[in-house]
């Protein structure tokens, strides 16, 4: 059997091809490294070398491991477990992937929760007179206007916005980068928010564009937790979190006729299977107006 340190080279030599040469995000390395960490230690404790693990071992893994992990739990880390051994494969180091007809569970795609449009003009319309105010509705009006994510607006820097042409460049996951066009609104309210961008500096610099009160690059917890305050300010009874108005977007331009196509590069998916998602949306608000509309 090879020694630890030997297998937790391949697996260290793994993460780094995943980092510098699949480009994936931190977050997603992270949790392929997990993943792999915790199966390493599993086959260990059972004296059973990384190279010579069997299909009737991975299976023994799953089954014991993930009793009340849950099928998301289970699904993540065979996924994990198996492009680290079709990795090893190409490189040669095993000739047969232990997890190859191994069948996955199947996750029940949960439908994403959407704000109705009027819901969205409630949030939208705060009355302006703080410092905050103005930052808050500048984000708003920006998360509604492009459909990025969070965690890419906390990173946007002032040169990422090209008010001539209307657009913002975002770094999305991977780094991967697009250009979203951004309505007249948001720019409007973005602008109004820079002009009294200084005030939350601090004697501090930086580029990032939207800041906190101690003039550090806000983040995307303190602004959920701000989101909700002003969600039952404006009226709504339910938790808003920055990514419905993601989904709230990418929903109601599927409503108002876009193509899914565009949608799909808009929000930056490399997959076209994660944009139909939003057809599901759609055709449950049809069955359920269907429902409740119907005179029988």
């Amino acid at each position: 059997m090879k020694d630890k340190y030997e297998v937790n080279t391949f697996i260290l030599d793994y993460i780094d091809y995943l980092k510098y040469e699949k480009n994936l995000s931190p977050k997603t390395i992270e949790k392929y490294k997990y993943n792999l960490i915790v199966f390493e230690k599993y086959m260990l404790n059972k004296n059973i070398d990384l190279f010579n693990v069997t299909q009737h071992d991975m299976i023994s893994f799953l089954n014991n491991y993930f009793i009340d992990k849950g099928v998301s739990a289970k699904t993540n880390s065979i996924t994990s477990v198996n492009n680290f051994y079709i990795y090893l494969v190409k490189e040669k180091k095993i000739d047969i992937n232990p997890c190859e007809n191994i069948d996955r569970p199947k996750i029940r795609k949960r439908l994403p929760d959407v704000l109705t449009i009027n819901e969205v003009d409630k949030l939208l319309d705060i009355p302006l007179h703080t410092k905050e105010d103005y930052r808050n509705k500048a984000i708003l009006e920006l998360l509604y206007a492009t459909g990025i994510r969070i965690s890419e607006l906390t990173n946007l820097k002032i040169h990422d916005i090209d008010f001539s042409n209307r657009v913002v460049r975002v770094f999305g996951k991977g780094s991967k980068e697009r250009i979203v066009p951004i309505n007249k609104y948001a720019l409007k309210y973005l602008g109004m928010y820079l002009d009294i961008r200084s005030s939350f500096l601090r004697g501090k610099l930086t580029d990032y564009i939207f800041l906190n009160s101690k003039g550090d690059r806000i983040s995307r917890t303190s602004f959920g937790l701000e989101l909700n305050k002003i969600a039952k300010k404006q009226g709504l009874d339910k938790k808003v979190t920055p990514h419905m108005l993601r989904h709230s977007f990418a929903t109601h331009m599927l409503n108002q006729g876009a193509d899914l196509r565009s949608i799909q590069e808009l929000l930056g998916h490399s997959d076209i299977s994660t944009t139909t998602i939003y057809t599901h949306v759609s055709n449950e608000k049809v069955k359920n107006d269907y429902i409740k509309y119907h005179t029988r």
